[in-house]
């Protein structure tokens, strides 16, 4: 606020116009106007920071109500916003597996394939290869049908390009199917679909085995291969991490979409009813992005939910200030990279049509639905040119913003409000699991080393989300304890996770 301040009554240094050099780089021509958009924009930027606010006390309330909510969803199905889903993997890799083994990733927009060559304990992870593709915009609303074929002609297309490793003759491939979309997991290959998220509207998935719906379309391209071990993101995260680090006790994803899960005694899932495997332990997928107690919320955050696909769960109107009245917004739309971008453009666009932000004419690009994205916001803030040169270009190219200095300087503050909350809140959710192991084990969490693998773009590439999550994490932990909670980046750990479940899982001698 002081940099607003600050400006407010000196002359601005002027408004951009991109124009081309003969070397191509985008070059900005300077025109000078009037800064008192930095006068009225400033109590706006106030206001904002105000509703976004995180301080100590808001992170200890997030984090004690995310530990009541995982014990209420522990006690009975229904009994918290946070689902606690069952993953039935109750056993993780011990090292010992061998063999060639499949992966298929649907985490959000972007789709992968792998496999990997397991060799023991002497020889860990031989090989990877994979393959990523984006899913085409217009399956994310198509047919249940439409979506899986896609899935088994690119899953057809990577196994036929062979490699150094193949199957013994007789032997089926099998996949580790990481699926992270909300399901009701039936048993460790079956799982019945509650709804999409992540912008994703498929029709005819909902209520159906997403496994049968894979293995169908399988069988309509001659595929012959099994699922073996069906999973989401944060669980395949935690097994990749925990086959190199068995302190790994917590594995959260921050990318397009959020999530978290655990690893749990059984005596202390209620609802389980005294159904135990042997190792008496099970990995618990949260859903955490269905939290919302106590959730720091502006009007552009309840302006996105009412006009998103699924309000009040996990865009396109114009603001509507007077909605006020409390709503379902969750903890995904204030913390994951599909929302954040959005979130700040319609700040804003608000600010430019209240504030005169950009001047007396508010930029039509700007208007359009998640037009910014979360990597411009992280572009801008990588920003150290005196001029806020990239800032200023990615304005323009992106959104049609043609940008003074003060405008800039208010842009950066806008999308810092956002993220440093969003990382913040992400932190807290973090420290509300390990409460909840550490109250039941007294000395299990906080008492020796334990590691959170974090995995998704989110986090490995925004490095100011990264700082304001960690610096929560040390907020709310005594540092006494503090140095003992690792938060670790477990790079590519859902892909190669959801392998070693299928090896785990495998109906074959694991040493084939």
């Amino acid at each position: 606020m002081s940099v607003i301040m600050a400006t407010a009554t000196s002359l601005a240094v002027g408004s951009i116009r991109s124009r081309r050099s003969t070397s191509g780089v985008t070059r900005f021509k300077m025109a000078v106007r009037s800064s008192s958009i930095s006068v009225a924009v400033a109590p706006m930027l106030t206001k904002l920071q105000q509703d976004c606010a995180t301080p100590l006390p808001v992170l200890r309330s997030v984090a004690d109500s995310m530990s009541a909510d995982m014990r209420a969803g522990l006690a009975v199905d229904g009994g918290s916003d946070l689902k606690m889903i069952l993953s039935y993997v109750d056993s993780l890799p011990t090292g010992d597996e061998k063999g060639l083994f499949y992966a298929l990733d649907l985490g959000g927009t972007n789709f992968r394939v792998l496999k990997v060559q397991l060799g023991g304990k002497d020889e860990r992870v031989i090989s990877t290869e994979s393959e990523q593709l984006s899913i085409p915009q217009e399956l994310m609303s198509a047919t249940s049908e439409e979506l899986f074929d896609f899935i088994a002609s690119v899953l057809e297309n990577f196994a036929q390009k062979g490699g150094n490793f193949n199957l013994p003759p007789g032997r089926k491939g099998e996949i580790g199917f990481t699926f992270s979309f909300p399901v009701k997991q039936t048993s460790i290959d079956s799982g019945i679909l509650i709804k999409w998220t992540k912008g994703f509207a498929v029709s005819g998935t909902a209520g159906k085995d997403v496994v049968a719906c894979l293995n169908e379309a399988m069988d309509r391209k001659g595929i012959d291969m099994r699922v073996s071990a069906l999973v989401n993101d944060a669980v395949a995260t935690l097994a990749g991490a925990r086959y190199w680090d068995d302190d790994v006790m917590v594995a959260v994803i921050l990318g397009t979409g959020t999530n978290a899960c655990y690893v749990e005694r059984m005596d202390a899932i209620p609802k389980l009813q005294g159904d135990f495997s042997p190792s008496r332990r099970t990995i618990v997928n949260l859903e955490w992005g269905a939290f919302r107690k106590g959730l720091p919320l502006t009007v552009f955050d309840r302006d996105m939910d009412a006009a998103s696909i699924n309000p009040g769960e996990q865009a396109n109107s114009k603001f509507n200030l007077s909605m006020l009245t409390p709503i379902s917004l969750i903890f995904e739309k204030t913390i994951s990279g599909m929302y954040l971008g959005e979130i700040a453009r319609r700040a804003l666009m608000y600010m430019a049509e209240e504030g005169s932000l950009f001047g007396k004419s508010v930029p039509e690009k700007l208007s359009l639905p998640f037009v910014l994205r979360t990597p411009d916001l992280s572009a801008m803030q990588q920003d150290t040119t005196d001029d806020l040169q990239t800032v200023g270009s990615v304005l323009y190219d992106v959104a049609g913003v043609e940008s003074d200095l003060n405008s800039r300087k208010i842009v950066l503050e806008v999308c810092n409000t956002f993220v440093k909350r969003a990382g913040r809140l992400a932190g807290a959710g973090i420290v509300g699991i390990l409460q909840k192991i550490e109250e039941d084990t007294k000395g299990a969490i906080f008492g020796k080393r334990t590691v959170v693998a974090m995995d998704g773009g989110l986090y490995e590439r925004y490095s100011q989300y990264r700082r304001y999550l960690k610096e929560a994490v040390a907020e709310l932990i005594v540092p006494e304890t503090s140095r003992n909670i690792v938060i670790e980046h477990s790079k590519d750990g859902s892909g190669i996770g959801a392998a070693l479940l299928a090896a785990t899982n495998s109906k074959y001698e694991r040493n084939l």
